[in-house]
């Protein structure tokens, strides 16, 4: 299902975008290839009529004669009914066909942020990903969609335009040149437009990563009273989303425009030039009805013309946004020759820090500086490279699934999705109730779960929002504590609660993980002193090992830290 874009992984090109839109067509090539053709079925139907038309005023009417009048009166229903099945067909496949191309894009987009995982927000805005599954996929749909009455409209003007060519010379050339031109004249607006659109849809992605910021952020921004600088950049940049929206709609109002007005006026030259023949006698009254016929039924192929033309803009400029995100690769790929790992805990070591985790024991990092302790946290989890070994095997020869499985990394960036409490601290519905218990009580979160109105079974909103910071860093615990893995490691998992509720975590953090490698990045005196082992890094390198307490007399630099002194 993957679309692989070829050539370089740089900018994508009109090309690429042009081979995914071609991509998503060809997932269902019957449905499509049936659209077109339903398509062009349905134009032709509606295309020929004004000859039926023609042909009954001049052989029945003219002629006084009935049972012509009654042969091409049922003609003229046959294609009425030849039209409305194939427009409802048509209709069908359209929206198959809209409905396929755009959630197949979710899925594309989806399996594409998956294969990114931790790598993805620093390589992709939040609001570039939330505006391809909002704007761009109804863009590509259409795109999709757009091609058979297209296609139809093409064939449709061609048949058009060869019965005009053989009944009346001048006439047929009118259409055939004139067909052309008409769409050369929208072509001068759908450049710009194009231009447009995609300076519109890059400030939307901007102005929607902000504001997903600004959301995520706002305790913080109003603790320290940053709010109203914020929310004052937020404006000016919706102001100017604004401009690029309205010159966005003044192109595509011209363009609404000359839809309507260019074919109208086609319409007109043609009839007037038709009646003028007819009053020459050099085309008769039947011909005349239908070139009139014709003339009003090319309002319709020109304008899903223009159409046309217009969505297969937007398409392609959504579809380049898509390939932009598929072409990004990950960070870390699986090795050709992945090396064995023996099974069980083993020391999981940090060459570049010297830190050592000896397996089966609750290890706590203190840290001068906490980005030196996630540095290394993301190191130990392989989601940065370094020289890190479980076993004594590079953990860059060993798959990243294993990695995954083995070592856990929980910080504080982890969030909580909307869905029920029990499925989101048991994600793999291992349907072990006793665990998450377990783990509730060890996180110190069994009170809020109490005070939810089922319990578990509650449904939490998106991000968590009904439960305060500490609440919902308590509950990132108790998941992670649910998932069990052979090593967990922990980023400041008690920064954001009160000393009486650390004071728990730290006391049932030990039994909770009896037998299982931990590690707890932390410079809280209450969770240092529960710990077995305790390592200090300064300047990214282990400069002492003990107990707690046994540092805080050793080593003065740990006791600064430690204590939140300035050294």
């Amino acid at each position: 299902m993957r679309f692989s874009p070829a050539g370089d992984p740089g900018t994508p090109d009109d090309r690429s975008a042009t081979r995914y839109l071609v991509w998503l067509a060809g997932r269902h090539p019957v449905l499509f290839t049936a659209g077109i053709g339903l398509g062009v079925v349905w134009m032709v139907a509606q295309a020929l009529m004004p000859a039926a038309v023609g042909r009954a005023v001049d052989a029945g009417l003219a002629q006084r004669d009935p049972d012509a009048l009654l042969r091409w009166g049922l003609v003229l229903l046959g294609l009425g009914v030849v039209q409305a099945t194939a427009g409802i067909l048509r209709h069908r496949c359209a929206v198959h066909n809209w409905l396929g191309a755009a959630y197949r894009t979710v899925q594309v987009t989806v399996d594409a942020t998956n294969r990114l995982g931790a790598a993805l927000p620093r390589r992709v805005a939040a609001g570039e990903v939330v505006s391809i599954g909002t704007a761009d996929i109804e863009h590509i749909g259409s795109a999709v969609d757009i091609t058979a009455r297209g296609t139809g409209a093409v064939v449709a003007i061609g048949t058009v335009a060869a019965i005009l060519l053989a009944a009346s010379l001048p006439l047929g050339l009118v259409v055939v040149l004139g067909v052309p031109l008409l769409m050369a004249l929208v072509a001068l607006l759908i450049r710009p437009l194009h231009r447009q659109q995609a300076a519109y849809r890059e400030s939307t992605g901007r102005l929607t990563a902000r504001a997903a910021d600004i959301v995520s952020g706002l305790r913080v921004l109003r603790g320290v009273g940053g709010e109203p600088v914020l929310a004052a950049r937020y404006r000016e940049q919706s102001q100017r989303l604004r401009a690029d929206g309205l010159r966005v709609a003044r192109v595509e109002s011209l363009l609404q425009a000359a839809q309507i007005l260019l074919p109208g006026a086609f319409v007109v030259l043609v009839t007037w030039l038709g009646a003028r023949f007819a009053l020459r006698g050099e085309i008769t009254a039947g011909e005349l009805v239908s070139f009139y016929g014709y003339t009003a039924f090319l309002v319709s192929p020109l304008r899903n013309l223009t159409e046309a033309a217009d969505k297969l803009t937007r398409g392609h400029v959504a579809a380049r946004r898509v390939v932009r995100l598929l072409r990004l690769a990950p960070e870390f790929t699986d090795p050709r020759r992945a090396a064995p790992v023996p099974a069980g805990p083993g020391e999981l070591v940090d060459v570049r820090s010297g830190l050592v985790l000896r397996p089966g024991r609750l290890t706590a990092l203190a840290a001068t500086a906490p980005d030196e302790a996630a540095e290394i946290a993301d190191r130990l989890g392989r989601y940065v490279d370094g020289d890190v070994t479980l076993h004594g095997v590079p953990l860059r020869e060993v798959p990243l699934a294993t990695v995954r499985e083995r070592i856990l990394v929980a910080d504080n960036d982890a969030q909580l999705f909307s869905g029920v409490l029990r499925t989101e601290l048991d994600p793999h519905d291992r349907g072990d109730h006793h665990a998450v218990e377990a783990a509730l009580v060890a996180a110190s979160a069994t009170d809020i779960v109490d005070a939810l109105p089922d319990g578990l079974d509650s449904v939490v909103a998106e991000r968590g929002r009904e439960f305060s910071g500490g609440q919902r860093q308590r509950l990132r615990l108790a998941r992670a504590l649910v998932a069990d893995p052979e090593t967990l490691i922990l980023v400041e998992p008690t920064s954001a609660v009160d000393a009486h509720t650390e004071a728990r975590v730290a006391d049932r953090l030990a039994a909770a993980r009896r037998g299982r490698t931990t590690l707890v990045c932390t410079t809280s005196p209450l969770v240092l002193g529960r710990a077995e082992h305790v390592v200090f890094v300064e300047d990214g390198k282990v400069v002492a090992e003990g107990r707690h307490d046994e540092l805080l007399t050793a080593e003065p630099r740990y006791a600064a830290t430690v204590s939140r002194e300035d050294r």
